[in-house]
């Protein structure tokens, strides 16, 4: 029972942090984007693959490095 509980205290946080972080990529530039998006990716990849938190900076790091020079205007 107290795992459904903390279930159901965690969704509505999670929500919310969605619909805030949403809203403040409406002014973001294409490469902006890129750049949060590859560290998202990078920083999933990167606990998926060894669980720690310096493997997550890593891959967040990284992702971000690849998104950002992905989206860079020539």
């Amino acid at each position: 029972m107290k795992y459904f509980k903390q279930i159901s205290l965690t969704m509505p946080a999670l929500a919310l942090a969605a619909v805030l972080g949403l809203a403040g990529c409406a002014s973001m530039t294409s490469q902006e984007k890129g750049t949060a998006t590859g560290a998202v990716v990078g920083g999933v990849v990167g606990n998926v693959l060894c669980g720690g938190l310096a493997c997550t900076g890593v891959g967040a790091a990284v992702g971000g490095v690849i998104g950002h020079e992905v989206t860079k205007k020539k």
